[in-house]
């Protein structure tokens, strides 16, 4: 039987500016990378497509484009077709669903790792980008991914944004230009090993959210606040389009521990999570 697996992305910065209109007025700039958590399709007997998740859905982690990247390859195959042609494909799959969405979910699961995109238009343009090994490390154990366990539905808060955008909302322009700017500091910080640059850019993408709408972060305040102000988390940011779902959070090295247990106390789930180099592969089961 065959069974594709196609993983979940860390949105470190840039996310909103993949989205038309925005990428068409100004063009997106998101810096990302994959864990080893999936979505796996496969065949039934009956030829229906069936689906599993690492993570419990709604996680802001982009699993809904994780499973059309897993549905496309499987049923196009991996050989002699492009993983930038199935991204594509996966992202044309969703909207036609109704799915309000941009295109760095889709390109980050197909492609595995890390990931610097340039949104231009309907273009995607995939930029050098090489984090330093020990900024790597240094994130992979300071990094904390927890689910809030509080369900949201991204289409209700994409739509009030752009609805916003579209009638020139200054505070909304103003946001997401701030979001997109972060990108820069945070490539500088990973390429250059400069962590407080990283914990710059998550400071700078949370004011640029709280512009296009404060909601998104109000879900998770009663639990990071307390964490925030003892200096337990350094900077942290909402994953996906926020309220609710997973949250990224930059722990201080002596309070990873005490980090964990505070959010499991409050109910979070604290995803264990590596790197995922691969993207979008085929296993035989």
């Amino acid at each position: 039987m065959t069974v594709v697996r196609a993983p979940l992305r860390v949105d470190l910065a840039g996310g909103w500016t993949d989205l038309a209109p925005y990428t068409t007025d100004y063009g997106g700039e998101v810096v990302n990378f994959t864990i080893n958590k999936y979505v796996h399709a496969r065949l039934s007997d009956t030829g229906e497509v069936k689906f599993e998740f690492d993570v419990p859905a709604g996680s802001g982690l982009g699993a809904s484009g994780a499973l059309n990247v897993a549905k496309i390859a499987l049923q196009q195959g991996l050989e002699g077709i492009e993983r930038e042609d199935i991204a594509e494909a996966a992202y044309q799959l969703e909207i036609t669903s109704g799915n309000l969405c941009g295109r760095q979910d889709q390109w980050a699961s197909a492609l595995g790792g890390f990931n610097r995109f340039l949104f231009l238009g309907d273009e995607v343009e995939k930029m050098p980008f090489e984090p330093t090994r020990s900024a790597q490390n240094w994130l992979r154990k300071h990094l904390i991914i927890a689910h809030s366990g509080i369900s949201h539905k991204s289409g209700n808060i994409q739509k009030g944004v752009w609805s916003r955008y579209e009638s020139g909302d200054s505070q909304v322009i103003e946001g997401l230009k701030t979001i997109r700017l972060a990108t820069r500091t945070m490539i500088d910080g990973l390429q250059r090993d400069q962590r407080h640059l990283v914990v710059e850019a998550f400071n700078e993408i949370c004011l640029g959210v709280d512009l296009i709408d404060p909601s998104i972060h109000e879900p998770f305040k009663s639990v990071i606040d307390p964490l925030l102000s003892r200096n337990a988390v350094m900077a942290w940011k909402a994953l996906g389009a926020g309220a609710g779902g997973c949250a990224a959070l930059l722990c201080h090295p002596m309070e990873i521990e005490s980090v964990c247990l505070d959010l499991s106390d409050s109910g979070w789930q604290i995803i264990d999570w590596d790197y995922d180099e691969l993207g979008v592969i085929l296993k035989e089961n």
